[in-house]
Order: C-alpha cells, then structure tokens, then sequence
C-alpha cells in the first residue's frame, strides 16, 4: 500500500479508495487485452500455418521443420503442448496456441525474424500504415510490459493509461477496422479513467 498511501498523503481510506479503483481498472484493462490477445495469436497462427503449407513442410509449424523459431520459442511450444497433455486432452495444433503466451506471439515481432517470418507474419496485418515490423511489435512490446504488471497487480493507476488503450485500439484496427469497432463498443476502460478518485501523472 505504500504508493497509494504517499499519493494520498497517508490518508488510508483514500488510499482504500484508489487501490480499489486501481483494482477496478486493471479488470477493465485485463478483459480487453484478452480480446486483443486472442486476435493476435490467431492472425500470428494462422500467418504461420500458410506460411508452413506454402513451403510444403509436413506436420504443422509448431512442429518447426524448417528450423525458424528460436531455441526458446520451441521450448514455449513444448511446455504448451506439455500443459494440454498435463489437462488430459490431446496437443492438437489448436489446443497447444491456446496454451502459448502472450510473451510467445511477442518475440515473434522481435528484429530476429525480420527477414525470416516477418513478411509472412505482416499479410496479418492488412489495414497497418506500413508493412515495416516496428509499426506492429512497438505497440504489442509495450502492451506485453503492460499485461504483466497487470497480471503482478500491480499499480497502473500512474501510468500511461490512455495510450496503452490507444495501443490495443490501433493493433486490432491494423487486423480489422471492424474488429475494433466490436471490441471498442464493449470496452470499459474510457468510463473507468474518468472516475479516477486522485488526478493522475499521465493521461
């Protein structure tokens, strides 16, 4: 409680006040970003598995047959084929990306795939302004440093808020124009901002 108690000058029922806002915006946060978190890793996936049957490969490419990913990459598909197995099911192809991270489909924006499966992975991205990788890995980068605070629960209450939901707006635009709609339409973090019980260092 130490932040919110200096922010609210060790008033500890306002600092109550704004852990529970805190609390109340990283739920609106969380249930977006699970929006766009499903709509990357489907449009990463479904780039990848074009990609895999363009090449003729056999299997599928989680498989990694032509050696693209990464030592640690290939160690987040086992681990997420592990998981399935572990719940009983079977590791198909679809089972296994549900269980990848958001830390996964990230890495794979990185600068070390720029001329391996990046221009496979930016068709996904059809409405983006440029098909250059840092227009789609800069937003997902800071939106992954995002989640894990988030997921930490930590205090976001002082930090850039508007634009990380600008960031979440802009990528699924640069999928789909009406997919940002949809979820925009149904997003709460614009009503949450607005009742913040202390004014914040950023917008």
């Amino acid at each position: 409680m130490a932040d919110y108690l200096v922010k609210c000058h060790h008033d500890r029922a306002a600092a109550l006040d704004l852990y529970a806002w805190n609390s109340l915006a990283g739920s609106a946060y969380w249930e977006t970003l699970g929006h766009l978190e499903i709509a990357l890793r489907n449009v990463l996936a479904s780039q990848l598995a074009a990609r895999h049957q363009t090449k003729g490969r056999p299997g599928s490419w989680l498989d990694d047959p032509g050696q693209d990913l990464d030592a640690t990459a290939r160690e987040e598909i086992r681990k997420a084929r592990q998981r399935v197995r572990r719940k009983g099911k079977h590791a198909s192809e679809g089972q296994a990306i549900s269980e990848l991270t958001f830390g996964f489909w990230r890495y794979l924006l990185a600068k070390q795939y720029n001329t391996t499966l990046w221009p496979s992975l930016a068709s996904g991205f059809p409405h983006a302004p440029s098909r250059a990788r840092h227009t789609i890995e800069q937003p997902i980068k800071r939106l992954h440093q995002f989640r894990n605070r988030l997921a930490h629960h930590e205090p976001i209450w002082n930090k850039e808020l508007t634009q990380r939901q600008q960031d979440i707006y802009d990528v699924l635009t640069y999928i789909d124009p009406n997919l940002h709609s949809w979820v925009a339409k149904r997003c709460r973090i614009s009503a949450v901002l607005l009742t913040c019980p202390v004014p914040r260092p950023h917008p």
